[in-house]
């Protein structure tokens, strides 16, 4: 069926517009209403009017640890047909495409999560896409290593990262790792030029350290502000040196506990480099309680994820409550709560935002201004 979407507020465009997707679901074109050209009308067309309500692309969540009960890093053979369950309910939730994240873990249980998301993405899936994998870790820095277990944090240096990747190397689209650990400067360029995206985090860096990880070609940041020195009028860290540097994006987490909104409404000031993430454990879609996770347990409550010792340790709320959350906190309009989940995680890999060619994978976004909700469906 050929559609036209009608008065549409588009994320990056001034004024309404209308999409025309063809038949094979693709967006052909994003013209300002009003608009006068010739083409032939086909007689399956189908208009839909969005009535001035925001339409984008489904969202993007590159850090997310696990769902349905099923930690990424847990991934086996016997196991693996959840994965298919996940894509189906990230899909139902808003989410396009996900990064399955790998916490840091054994080399042993990394490289069989590796496998079995390797053979998963060569068969065609419905549901929200698998886009590679991001490892969050092990090459982090103790001092900063929050929820994750030191017994297997590694050495940064190319031979353990090879020892690492193994096989796989064509599967890991992010790394986060702690630059400071690498006194020969040669990780980030070795990583870089296997296609890898380097993002910095559970790090003590300082802010020569990192600009001197980002002048090697390290490009992200892993939730701004957790596990990481905070801003300092003397020493502005990991964290500074990525705000003022344009060619860096930095991910940051909006359930209220991990940032506060004020200190988020300062970042969103001081720098347009940001995307959102769930950084979501494997008790998303389930309800609050205890769970296992690795060889501890968390405890779960109102959406927020900690180990026992009340080490913050991540969430369970899907990555578009944190647009939600923005808005209903007004430190953002709709236009850019809402890219931050679609566009932003899509740049900050390399990938086009909303624009002609795309698939027209559409939400339909609509703030109630009596009530001051914002709500989603998929068109």
């Amino acid at each position: 069926m050929t559609i036209d979407i009608i008065n549409a507020r588009v994320p990056g465009y001034q004024d309404l517009q209308m999409l025309l997707v063809n038949q094979a679901g693709i967006i052909e074109q994003i013209l300002p209403m009003g608009t006068v050209f010739n083409r032939f009308t086909p007689s399956d067309l189908q208009i839909v009017d969005v009535a001035g309500d925001w339409v984008s692309l489904g969202g993007v969540d590159l850090q997310i640890n696990g769902a349905l009960g099923l930690a990424f890093p847990d991934l086996a053979a016997e196991n693996a047909h959840l994965l298919e369950k996940i894509c189906q309910f990230l899909w139902d939730v808003g989410v396009d495409g996900f990064l399955p994240t790998l916490v840091t873990t054994s080399i042993e249980n990394i490289q069989r999560s590796l496998a079995v998301i390797a053979d998963f993405i060569a068969t065609a899936q419905p549901g929200s896409q698998i886009l590679g994998v991001h490892l969050e870790g092990p090459f982090l820095n103790y001092q900063k290593r929050g929820a994750h277990p030191s017994e297997y944090l590694l050495p940064l240096t190319i031979d353990q990262v090879k020892r690492v990747l193994g096989d796989y190397a064509h599967v890991v689209k992010v790394i986060t790792l702690a630059p400071e650990l690498d006194t020969s400067g040669e990780v980030i360029p070795y990583l870089r030029s296997l296609g890898i995206t380097v993002s910095l985090g559970h790090s003590q860096a300082t802010a020569t350290q990192a600009q001197n990880a980002f002048a090697l070609g390290a490009t992200m940041v892993t939730h701004a502000f957790n596990a990481m020195p905070p801003l300092h009028h003397r020493e502005p860290g990991l964290l500074g040196a990525a705000i003022t540097n344009p060619h860096v994006m930095s991910g940051f987490i909006a359930d209220g506990q991990h940032v506060s909104p004020i200190m988020l409404q300062i970042l969103l000031r001081a720098t347009k480099g940001l995307f959102l993430v769930s950084d979501a454990l494997s008790p998303l879609g389930l309800p609050d309680g205890v769970y296992p996770w690795d060889s501890r347990q968390i405890e779960v409550k109102n959406g927020t994820a900690r180990l026992p010792d009340g080490t913050l340790s991540g969430t369970t709320l899907p990555l578009l409550v944190g647009v939600e959350n923005l808005v209903k906190w007004e430190i953002c309009d709709v236009e850019n709560a809402l890219a931050l989940a679609t566009d932003a995680p899509r740049k900050a890999i390399g990938l086009a935002g909303i624009s002609p060619g795309q698939l027209a994978h559409l939400l339909c976004w609509h703030w109630d201004d009596t009530t001051k909700q914002l709500t989603w469906q998929r068109l």
